[in-house]
C-alpha cells in the first residue's frame, strides 16, 4: 500500500490524518502554543514524512526559534514537494534574515510568478531590491503594490521613504499623504513628510508637520532638530537655538545637534560657547568630519591658523562640501623637500579660493619643483601667467607628475600663521595693455571716478542668502557722482528690472568671457565695491583697490573686528554691525566713497590724476619664501 492509499485508509477508518494534524498545529501556532504546534507537525511527519504543510510549518517554527538554518532546510523540503507561493515567501524571508539577499530575491520573484496580484509580495520584493541597491527597480515594485492595494500602509510608507532617499521629494510627499490617510497618528511619518515638504520649498506645511509630529510624540529628538534647521534657514536663530536645546535635553550625546547649535552660536558671535559646544561634540564623536570642519572654521575665523588648517582637511570627508577626491596614486605633498620633482597643484573649491591660494604657487616653484597648475577654464588663462607656473591645464588633461597638492591645502603645507601670510600684491600678472585699452574704448572718456559693482554671488552657494544682496539695496550708493560699471555676471530676475532702470550703470558683462577679461576691465577702474565673491579675490590679487562688504557672520578668511585683510593689502572691509543690516554697510560705503571722489576731483582739477589704482609690483612680507618681481 502506497502513501496515498494509507492516508485514504486512515481517513476511512477514522484515524487522524497529517492534514488534520497540520490544521491543529497551525491553530496552536496562531494562539502562541508553540510546543503544541511543533508536536502536531512531528506527528504529521510521522504519518507522512514528506507532507508539505507540515514541513513548511515546522520551518516557520524553527525560524521563530532563531534557528534559520533548520528553517531553511525544512521549508526547502516543502518547496520540493509543492512550490506554493507562501512557501517561497517564507523561504525568501529566512534567506533575507541570513543575509543571502540574491537567493531571497529569486524566491520572491518565483512567488510572484505564482501570485502576481499579491500586493504583499510586491512590497517584500521591493524592500529586498532596496537592500540590494537596486533602488529604481524597488520603487517600481512598491508603486505596483500600491496600485494593487491603495490601502496598503506599509507599501505607501516604504515607497515614501525610498523616494526620499532618492531625492524625489515631490513623489515622496504623495506617498506620505496616502500613508497619513491610512494612519494619521504616526509622528515619524509627519517628520519624514516635513523633510520632503521642506525640500520642495513648501516650508509652511513642513513647519506644520514638524509641530504635528512633536504633538504626537515630543520625545523624538530628530524632529526637534529638523524644526530647528527650518527655523535656521529663515534666520530665526533664537527659535532654532531653542529647538536644538530641546533635542539635546532628550539626547545629550546627539552630536549632529551639538554641531548645529555650535553654528548658531557662531552666527550669534558667541564664540566661546561655540568652541565649548564643538569640543563637547568631539567628545561624543572624536573623528566626526563635520565637527572638525566647523571647528576649523572657528579656529581660522579667530586667527588660530596653526590648528585650523589641519582640522580643515576634514572637508574631504564631507559630501556636503562637494569636494572630489581625485584618487591620485601619487602622494600628497605637505611641505617635504621637492627639488627636481614635478608637482600638480589643483583647485579644490571655488574660483575665488583658487585665486586666493594661487599666491603659494611661486613659493612652491622656489623650492625647486616644476609646477603644473590645474584650474577651472574661467581662470586658466588668468592664473597661467603666475610666476613659477610651468604649465596651466584644465581638469580633463592628464599631466605626468610626482606629487600633488590641492590649492586649499597649500597653507597647511607651508605652516601658514596669521603673521606669515604671503601678502603678495599683484601676484596675478597685469592684463595686456591692448586688452585694457579695448575696455577703455568701450567705457568712453574718463570724466568721472569709475567704480565696479558686484552685489550678488553664485545663487547655488550654500551661504548665498547671507553674503548677497538685492541691487535695490545699493540705491543710496548709486546717487554718488560716479561712473558705475557692473561686474555682475548672472543678473537675477529680481535685479534685472532695477538694472534696466539705471542707465547710469554701465553694463558690458556679456563681453566678460573669462576672468582675464574681467581683470582687464578692473584695470580701467578706480575702485571695486563688491560683496564676498570671486571678484574681490581677483581685484585683490591684481593689487587693485577693492572694498568688500561682508555680513555680520563673515567667511573665515575675513576674520573678525578689522577693516583690513591680511590676504590683500589693497582691500578694505565694510562689516554689518548686526545680522542682515546691509543698509548700514551701504551707508558707510557711500560716505567713504563721497570722500574718495572728492579727493579724486581735487586731483583732477590739479591735473594730477594718477589713473586706476592698480599697483603692479609684487611685494611679500619678509618671512615669505618668494622673492619680489
Amino acid at each position: 500500500m502506497n502513501r496515498r492509499e494509507r492516508r485514504v485508509a486512515a481517513k476511512q477508518s477514522g484515524q487522524v490524518t497529517p492534514a488534520a494534524l497540520c490544521q491543529a498545529g497551525f491553530a496552536h501556532f496562531q494562539s502562541g502554543r508553540i510546543a503544541d504546534a511543533e508536536l502536531c507537525c512531528r506527528q504529521a511527519l510521522t504519518l507522512d514524512e514528506q507532507h508539505p504543510d507540515a514541513l513548511h510549518l515546522l520551518g516557520v517554527l524553527c525560524f521563530r526559534a532563531q534557528q534559520p538554518d533548520a528553517a531553511a532546510e525544512w521549508i526547502g523540503r516543502a518547496i520540493k514537494q509543492t512550490p506554493k507561493a507562501e512557501y517561497l515567501l517564507s523561504l525568501a524571508t529566512v534567506l533575507e534574515r541570513q543575509g543571502r539577499l540574491e537567493e531571497a530575491r529569486q524566491h520572491y520573484s518565483h512567488a510572484l510568478t505564482l501570485k502576481p496580484e499579491d500586493a504583499g509580495l510586491w512590497n517584500h520584493l521591493g524592500n529586498l531590491l532596496w537592500q540590494l541597491g537596486r533602488r529604481n527597480e524597488a520603487v517600481l515594485h512598491l508603486q505596483h503594490a500600491l496600485k494593487l492595494n491603495p490601502d496598503y500602509w506599509e507599501a505607501a510608507h516604504n515607497c515614501g521613504m525610498l523616494l526620499l532617499e532618492l531625492g524625489r521629494h515631490a513623489e515622496a510627499v504623495e506617498c506620505f499623504d496616502l500613508a497619513e490617510k491610512l494612519n494619521p497618528n504616526s509622528a515619524a511619518l509627519y517628520q519624514m513628510r516635513a523633510v520632503c515638504l521642506s525640500a520642495v520649498n513648501r516650508f509652511e506645511e513642513a513647519e506644520a508637520d514638524y509641530e504635528r509630529s512633536i504633538a504626537l510624540d515630543p520625545s523624538l529628538a530628530e524632529t526637534h532638530n529638523n524644526l530647528g534647521l527650518l527655523h535656521w534657514r529663515f534666520g530665526r536663530l533664537e527659535q532654532a537655538f531653542a529647538c536644538f536645546d530641546r533635542a539635546l535635553a532628550l539626547r545629550p550625546d546627539f552630536h549632529a545637534v551639538l554641531n548645529n547649535k555650535a553654528v548658531i552660536l557662531l552666527h550669534l558671535q558667541m564664540l566661546d560657547e561655540a568652541f565649548a559646544t564643538l569640543h563637547r561634540s568631539l567628545a561624543v564623536a572624536p573623528n566626526d568630519a563635520q565637527t572638525l570642519f566647523y571647528l576649523a572654521t572657528l579656529q581660522l575665523l579667530t586667527g588660530d591658523f596653526e590648528r585650523g588648517w589641519l582640522a580643515r582637511e576634514a572637508r574631504w570627508r564631507l559630501p556636503s562640501v562637494g569636494l572630489v577626491d581625485r584618487g591620485f596614486a601619487q602622494p600628497l605633498w605637505l611641505g617635504e623637500p621637492i627639488a627636481g620633482k614635478t608637482i600638480l597643484l589643483h583647485s579644490d573649491d571655488g574660483l575665488g579660493d583658487a585665486i586666493q591660494f594661487a599666491r603659494y604657487v611661486p613659493m612652491v616653484a622656489a623650492l625647486g619643483a616644476k609646477v603644473i597648475l590645474e584650474v577651472e577654464p574661467p581662470i586658466q588663462h588668468l592664473l597661467g601667467g603666475i610666476t613659477g607656473v610651468a604649465e596651466c591645464v584644465g581638469r580633463s588633461s592628464s599631466p605626468v607628475f610626482d606629487l600633488h597638492c590641492p590649492l586649499g591645502t597649500l597653507p597647511l603645507a607651508f605652516g601658514t600663521r596669521l603673521d606669515t601670510i604671503p601678502l603678495a600684491e599683484g601676484y596675478v600678472p597685469a592684463p595686456p595693455a591692448a586688452r585694457v585699452k579695448a575696455w577703455e574704448d568701450r567705457l568712453g572718456p574718463r570724466n568721472r571716478f569709475r567704480v565696479g559693482l558686484v552685489w550678488a554671488g553664485n545663487p547655488d552657494h550654500k551661504n548665498d542668502h547671507n553674503r548677497s544682496m538685492a541691487l535695490r539695496t545699493l540705491a543710496p550708493l548709486l546717487d554718488c557722482d560716479v561712473q558705475f560699471v557692473s561686474l555682475q555676471k548672472g543678473v537675477r530676475d529680481q535685479d534685472r528690472a532695477f538694472l534696466s532702470e539705471r542707465s547710469d550703470i554701465v553694463d558690458l558683462t556679456e563681453q566678460l568671457t573669462d576672468f582675464s577679461e574681467t581683470a582687464a576691465l578692473i584695470g580701467c577702474l578706480d575702485l571695486v565695491i563688491s560683496v564676498d565673491t570671486s571678484v574681490v579675490h581677483l581685484a585683490g590679487a591684481l593689487g587693485a583697490q577693492v572694498w568688500t562688504m561682508v555680513p555680520f557672520n563673515p567667511d573665515w578668511r575675513w576674520l573678525l573686528n578689522r577693516d583690513d585683510s591680511p590676504w590683500y593689502r589693497s582691500m578694505r572691509l565694510f562689516r554689518q554691525p548686526k545680522r542682515d543690516d546691509w543698509a548700514r554697510v551701504v551707508n558707510d560705503v557711500r560716505l567713504e566713497l563721497e570722500g574718495l571722489v572728492a579727493v579724486w576731483r581735487s586731483r583732477q582739477d590739479q591735473s594730477t590724476l594718477q589713473g586706476p589704482l592698480c599697483a603692479r609690483k609684487m611685494t611679500l612680507k619678509p618671512n615669505s619664501s618668494v622673492s619680489a618681481n
